[in-house]
């Protein structure tokens, strides 16, 4: 268990955001955004394998165990969740820092670097193909939109309704660390977890994503990572990537790992993330 941490929180106008941090004060900041179903815990290999060297922050995005979960589905529209990210960034006294985004942390992570790239210093992306990708895909490619109805389903009323916390966290195969999801899942608001869909996710009729708004290309090198046995984002949406990328892009495909690849190749994804940073963050 990473257990040696701080728990702060950051404000973005009246959401107050809670974050675990480590590491020494004056290091290189790295900012960890987790996705669906998940929490800040999710991070916890990564930052013990970096906090040596650098100062690792984890969000709990809002909606989720101990952040705010303001109501209202335009609350979790992208620019609200952008803005988090860049709260936390502020509240550690950082004008840039790396961004780490998996799931919708990837889809935030993606559009922080596109429209504010002032704060993004490197990118790293774990399982979420660029939106572009992902919004060619879901419009072109029915596997993808096949894959995609989970998503869809959960734009509809009242779906929140049918979820419950342990079953939430029946993908954490560590029993101790499943525990910990069920609590944090027990404080957290479903029907928040279900705006960032409504308020992002393509319709299904839609021929085009609000998760992919028109926006300069990324100006700052990244770093992929996609566990190839992922059923709800196919690889084929990774076409493409070094279109939207005006620097070095360097993707690592793991076959095995599934969505949550930071956790099903824990060791992989931290020491080749660590190794990254360091010969680009000095």
């Amino acid at each position: 268990m990473f257990d040696r941490v701080d728990h702060r929180y950051a404000s973005n106008g009246d959401v107050r955001l809670h974050y675990a941090v480590a590491g020494p004060e004056d290091a290189p900041l790295v900012v960890f955004v987790h996705g669906f179903p998940d929490f800040w815990y999710s991070w916890r290999e990564q930052m013990a394998a970096l906090d040596d060297s650098f100062r690792v922050a984890a969000l709990d995005m809002r909606g989720y165990n101990l952040s705010d979960k303001p109501q209202g589905v335009d609350n979790y529209a992208m620019p609200h969740l952008v803005a988090d990210v860049a709260a936390v960034i502020a509240a550690e006294s950082a004008e840039s820092a790396v961004v780490v985004g998996h799931d919708w942390g990837g889809a935030v992570a993606w559009n922080i670097a596109m429209t504010r790239p002032g704060v993004v210093r490197l990118l790293v992306i774990l399982n979420l193909p660029h939106p572009r990708g992902l919004m060619r895909e879901i419009a072109n490619n029915p596997e993808q939109r096949r894959n995609s109805q989970y998503a869809f389903d959960f734009q509809q009323p009242d779906a929140h309704k049918a979820l419950q916390a342990d079953r939430l966290a029946g993908w954490v195969r560590d029993e101790a660390a499943r525990k910990r999801y069920v609590e944090a899942f027990e404080q957290s608001d479903f029907e928040a977890m279900l705006n960032y869909y409504k308020a992002n996710y393509p319709r299904p009729d839609a021929e085009t994503a609000t998760i992919a708004p028109e926006a300069p290309n990324v100006t700052m090198p990244v770093l992929m990572f996609h566990g190839l046995e992922d059923t709800a984002l196919l690889p084929g949406a990774l076409n493409g990537t070094w279109n939207w990328v005006d620097a070095d892009l360097t993707l690592v495909t793991v076959p095995g790992a599934s969505h949550f690849v930071q956790q099903d190749a824990a060791d992989l994804v931290s020491t080749t993330m660590r190794d990254w940073l360091r010969r680009r963050a000095e």
